[in-house]
């Protein structure tokens, strides 16, 4: 039997805000409904920049154009089964797709405060989206040229 070789989920997020509100998402999970910055998995063939925008419109049905990356982040969760490697982009909001369906599981998009982003963390869906939030608040805003695609 092979032995499965270890490897992270790579996800992407958007972190966006909006007279000083924070654009998230309520979805389904096992754990019961969680608050989440738009985000998901990278897929086969996109770049990181190409999955936040295709995410940020699938959860939310809002256009999104990456301008910066806030960071990038590792988290495993508690059970210890899953790490996770999150690259989070900053940018600002195209326009919106009225009556776009959203992703399976996604319940709806909202715009949080700040303080309601911080006082919500028992729904969150990982640390890591008090963090970003937070880490944009400080100004941390890095060059996409930072990453290569080739």
């Amino acid at each position: 039997m092979k032995e499965r070789i270890w490897k992270p989920n790579v996800t992407v997020a958007a972190v966006v805000e909006r007279d000083g509100r924070f654009l998230l998402v309520e979805e389904e999970t096992d754990e019961g409904l969680r608050l989440n910055q738009p985000a998901g998995h990278l897929e086969e063939g996109e770049t990181l920049v190409d999955a936040a925008v295709r995410e940020t419109m699938e959860e939310t049905a809002w256009g999104f154009a990456p301008e910066y990356l806030v960071g990038i982040y590792q988290w495993t969760r508690p059970q210890g089964d899953i790490t996770y490697l999150r690259f989070a982009f900053g940018g600002r909001l195209g326009g919106e797709e009225a009556g776009r369906a959203l992703d399976q599981g996604i319940v709806r998009a909202l715009w949080m405060t700040a303080d309601e982003v911080r006082a919500s963390t028992a729904r969150h869906r990982s640390p890591l989206i008090l963090q970003c939030v937070e880490d944009w608040i400080a100004g941390r805003r890095f060059p996409l040229a930072l990453l290569s695609a080739s």
